[in-house]
């Protein structure tokens, strides 16, 4: 419960990158809620978030070579990509679609009395989200081989909109 954003970009960035690549991973946690901007190109479910001292997002380099890893930002159209180079040992990453279950609707939206805004004045500082738990199935095979065959598994809680309202101060 507190600021966030711009780190969970990039670690959900990573994430998916690192899937793509079919690393295992070691260590990683959904987002407490559905995050809507993650879900603008991509299924719910496949987030990663961060927050120091944990939780974290970890992997493993399983490959027996080196990893080079390069992001990339484009300001202009404020986008993020991660590249991963490294020696091919054959191996394919394979993501099934995510399934949703057990969606449950945002709350009431919450109106706050706020006495430093101009009277009148509404201001969103949350945005609402259905709680629901979805599920992937991540596979890597390698020259027939199945090195990882595992399901994640993400419990989002419903999130209410909250709004501030001016009003006029109290004297």
């Amino acid at each position: 419960m507190g600021d966030g954003g711009g780190v969970c970009q990039v670690s959900t960035t990573l994430f998916r990158a690192l899937l793509d690549a079919g690393l295992p991973i070691t260590e990683r946690q959904a987002h407490a809620y559905r995050v809507g901007y993650y879900e603008q190109d991509s299924p719910p479910g496949i987030d990663a978030t961060v927050y120091s001292p944990s939780p974290d997002l970890k992997f493993r380099n399983d490959t027996g070579n080196s990893i080079l890893i390069v992001a990339r930002a484009n300001p202009k159209n404020y986008s993020l990509v991660f590249e991963l180079y490294g020696t091919s040992d054959g191996r394919v990453a394979t993501i099934s679609k995510p399934v949703v279950t057990n969606v449950v609707p945002a709350p009431e939206d919450l109106y706050q009395d706020d006495p430093t805004l101009p009277t009148g004045t509404v201001k969103q500082i949350d945005f609402k989200a259905a709680g629901a738990k979805v599920t992937f199935k991540y596979k890597v095979t390698r020259n027939g081989e199945t090195l990882s065959d595992r399901t994640f598994t993400s419990n989002y809680r419903p999130w209410q909109a909250i709004y501030l309202r001016g009003i006029a101060p109290v004297n």
